[in-house]
């Protein structure tokens, strides 16, 4: 074990006696005991992904009602693809808010990607795989910037980020040159891959057959480090309820949605890279600093984690993130104009996380709160669209939501300290 392992080990806290009771009832009543441990944890402050999940429900319940259209296949399925651009965006965002700062230049990003996509297929001629590739290093050289300057010269992030929002957009309006828009070859591969690219409905179930095996094994696996550690594990019966749970309910997902074209390729390259930055962020070295540093900055200093390099990996994989972001959805628009990036972008991707569950003061949230928070945001967009109303009502509504995230995880926040557990 290196230093910064066991330096991260040795802060970790010492569970406290309502955490060895929830053990106790994992171990020892299963189904039942868990739920019990949810409902203590939930009176405790931790409520986790709880709002949103329920808000959700009251949403679509809300729109079903008013728009019988809301829940049919074919509003499904061109929902989940409206998610997969600004939610790749939102990943990002996650990342950032961990450390308890933020960028608002993912917007003007993801708009310089999608115009370097624009000129590189049209007027330059160039190879898919070069512009992707091209596009991906001019998003990472910005997030490098935005690293060394908060680093180097400790400008806050809000400031950094303000001014590569003006900058960027003004680089995007420079490669746009004097027409403003580019279309798209309908015939190009990313614009199939984002617009008319679904799943055949073995390959989906398949998939939905995997994330079930791979939750049970992870569960598993977990179960057997604490067996060797020498701590409590929660029943099989659980293991086995949470994943034939997580099966059921993605085959009706899959069937569903079938019922028209089916499942999205982009919204599922989209979950993949949920699942692959939750893993990075839960069972990595390098996501337990995130969480440390974004926790208490300081304490993480004196426990040996590179804090710098933290701040600076984080910055390049947001407008990482961002430039994913900005050619999917110019791809899925078979265009690449002045609107890209613009308008709403900055404000959907950083709602999307903070209505997700990821805290505004760093430390807590999961890169899962970028896919709930913004099928809650299309969500909204889309059903207010079917009952053509104006935009102006979405961005009230919107707004009302983000709001009442901000104070939900306030009052959770104060919750946990007074029960101790902050």
């Amino acid at each position: 074990m290196s230093k910064t392992d066991e330096t991260l080990t040795a802060s970790t806290p010492t569970p406290s006696a309502a955490d060895l009771q929830d053990e106790r009832l994992l171990r020892d009543q299963g189904i039942g005991g868990a739920a019990k441990a949810f409902v203590r944890r939930v009176r405790g402050g931790d409520i986790g992904s709880l709002p949103v999940v329920v808000g959700l429900i009251v949403i679509w319940a809300v729109f079903q009602a008013l728009s019988p259209d809301f829940l049919s296949p074919g509003n499904l399925v061109n929902l989940a693809l409206q998610c997969a651009a600004v939610g790749t965006i939102a990943i990002g965002i996650v990342l950032v808010l961990l450390l308890g700062e933020i960028d608002l230049s993912v917007g003007s990003v993801s708009g310089l990607a999608a115009a370097i996509l624009g000129q590189g297929l049209t007027t330059l001629g160039w190879p898919l795989w070069l512009v992707i590739v091209v596009a991906l290093a001019v998003g990472a050289a910005a997030g490098l910037l935005y690293g060394l300057l908060f680093t180097r010269f400790g400008v806050p992030s809000f400031v950094i980020t303000l001014a590569g929002l003006l900058g960027f957009l003004g680089l995007q309006l420079l490669i746009l040159g004097p027409n403003g828009s580019i279309n798209l070859p309908y015939s190009s591969p990313i614009v199939q891959f984002a617009s008319a690219s679904y799943l055949p409905p073995w390959l989906a179930y398949v998939l939905a057959a995997v994330a079930a095996g791979g939750l049970f094994i992870t569960e598993v696996r977990r179960a057997g480090r604490r067996r060797r550690a020498g701590l409590s594990t929660g029943a099989m019966s659980l293991t086995i309820a949470k994943s034939a749970a997580l099966f059921i309910a993605l085959a009706v997902m899959v069937w569903y949605l079938s019922r028209d074209f089916g499942t999205g390729t982009s919204f599922v390259f989209f979950i993949v890279l949920v699942v692959l930055m939750n893993f990075l962020l839960k069972r990595t070295r390098w996501g337990r600093s995130v969480f440390a540093v974004g926790g208490n900055v300081e304490a993480a200093r004196r426990s040996g984690i590179r804090v710098n390099r933290i701040y600076i990996s984080v910055f390049v994989l947001t407008s990482l993130f961002a430039t994913i972001g900005g050619i999917l959805a110019a791809a899925r628009l078979n265009s690449a104009s002045l609107s890209s990036g613009a308008g709403d972008t900055n404000l959907n991707a950083i709602a999307a996380a903070v209505i997700g569950g990821t805290s505004l003061f760093g430390g807590r949230g999961s890169a899962w709160s970028a896919l709930l928070g913004i099928i809650v945001i299309q969500s909204i967009s889309n059903g207010l669209t079917l009952l053509s109303l104006d935009s102006s009502i979405r961005y009230m509504i919107t707004g009302a939501v983000l709001l009442l995230a901000v104070i939900i995880d306030s009052l959770s926040r104060r919750s946990r300290a007074s029960h101790g557990a902050a």
